[in-house]
């Protein structure tokens, strides 16, 4: 059942283990364990009852393949899962099992998890880049080169200013993202209705108690309240895109006829099937094709926020795919141009000659300056 031939060009391993079948099962395995703990905790069932779910939850072998046909049937994983569990439980155990709970808490819990985890993953190889372009623009800020506006000669430019705009983008990008889902990776816990019925009172409690066990903000129910997701997305999806724009500009002056940077030699890529003297930009082309598929993804998650009532139908249950490919996407495109960038191949004398070409002089404006104005700003 692996699709790796279709993911793994595109993401990182670290990241499709992020959001892989069993690290799913895991997270929703670990809702059940801390709901119970959280229930005894609050006293709401008895603390050899939540014992035993604990244990019945961390020695839990559910198979991935079994649970999806199993789920395709329920339309939910939590139904299935849940089941499985409860079959090991004594009957005392087994009827507080899942206690004030339903299967859109699960859901949405595993996915606010796998965000944290996706979110702290994609700033390693984010930081490489940005970390890499500052030194650059640093390294360049004060040399000429042609800039070019609607792909044709403009005026010069220092040649460090376009990896500092390139990188602040990217920066920028990346701390709207870190808000984001500071903001809104929140417990969801409110049962049926969303009313945390059932719980005598203390479902708040419960639920600040999952929150810090689970590593993720308290709050209300947000069952049809899907705005903090589609926040996320956005941001995940402007990331992909700021990476995208470096992609683009280092492909295009990788060209044969510009020659101003190209990507690192790496064995094994960048060659042809067919032209053993061409070496293809295909970090670049990683980052290109997230950003080309990566707008349609969040406008799916825009396109279900009109959620029915208590409960949507359709909307929030499409969320969950795309928002993972989304960021299977950004760590794909992350982690190609980190590595462009770490390698990256400046030729000065074509920039020069190309410079020398164009026919307008050498006047760089204030771009030094500005370069320096980004570094500070961003070097914080």
């Amino acid at each position: 059942m692996s699709d790796l031939l279709r993911t793994r060009p595109a993401s990182t391993a670290e990241m499709i283990a992020i959001f892989s079948d069993r690290a799913a099962i895991g997270h929703a395995l670990a809702f059940e364990a801390t709901l119970a703990r959280a229930g005894a905790a609050e006293r709401l069932i008895a603390r050899a009852s939540a014992d035993a779910i604990a244990s019945a939850c961390a020695g839990s072998e559910i198979d991935p393949a079994d649970l999806a046909e199993e789920a395709a049937l329920a339309g939910t994983l939590a139904i299935p899962l849940v089941k499985r569990v409860r079959a090991v439980l004594s009957d005392e155990a087994a009827a507080v099992l899942h206690m004030g709970a339903t299967s859109q808490d699960v859901v949405d819990t595993i996915l606010m998890r796998q965000t944290v985890a996706a979110k702290g993953l994609l700033a390693i190889d984010v930081g490489r880049t940005c970390l890499a372009l500052y030194a650059l623009a640093e390294r360049y800020a004060a040399m000429p080169a042609i800039a070019r506006t609607l792909l044709q000669d403009a005026l010069p430019i220092g040649f460090g200013l376009r990896l500092a705009q390139a990188a602040a983008g990217i920066d920028n990008a990346a701390r709207q993202l870190d808000a984001e889902v500071a903001a809104n990776a929140k417990i969801q816990f409110g049962g049926a209705a969303g009313t945390r019925a059932g719980l005598d009172g203390k479902g708040a409690a419960v639920a600040q108690r999952m929150a810090e066990e689970l590593g993720l903000a308290p709050g209300v129910p947000w069952h049809a309240q899907r705005v903090g997701v589609a926040a996320i997305a956005c941001a995940v999806g402007m990331l992909i895109g700021a990476l995208g724009k470096l992609a683009r500009d280092v492909s295009l002056l990788a060209q044969n006829a510009v020659g101003e940077a190209r990507e690192p030699a790496v064995p094994g890529r960048g060659g042809s099937s067919a032209m053993a003297h061409k070496r293809n930009p295909t970090g670049c082309q990683v980052a290109l094709s997230a950003a080309i598929r990566a707008p349609g993804l969040v406008a799916s998650i825009l396109g279900g926020l009109p959620q029915e009532e208590e409960r949507g139908l359709g909307g929030w249950q499409a969320e969950g795919p795309a928002l993972a490919d989304l960021f299977l996407l950004a760590a794909g495109s992350a982690a190609a141009m980190a590595t462009v960038v770490e390698g990256l191949e400046i030729d000065e004398a074509a920039i020069a000659r190309n410079l020398d070409a164009a026919g307008l002089g050498s006047d760089i404006g204030e771009s030094e300056a500005i370069v320096t104005a980004i570094l500070a700003h961003h070097r914080d």
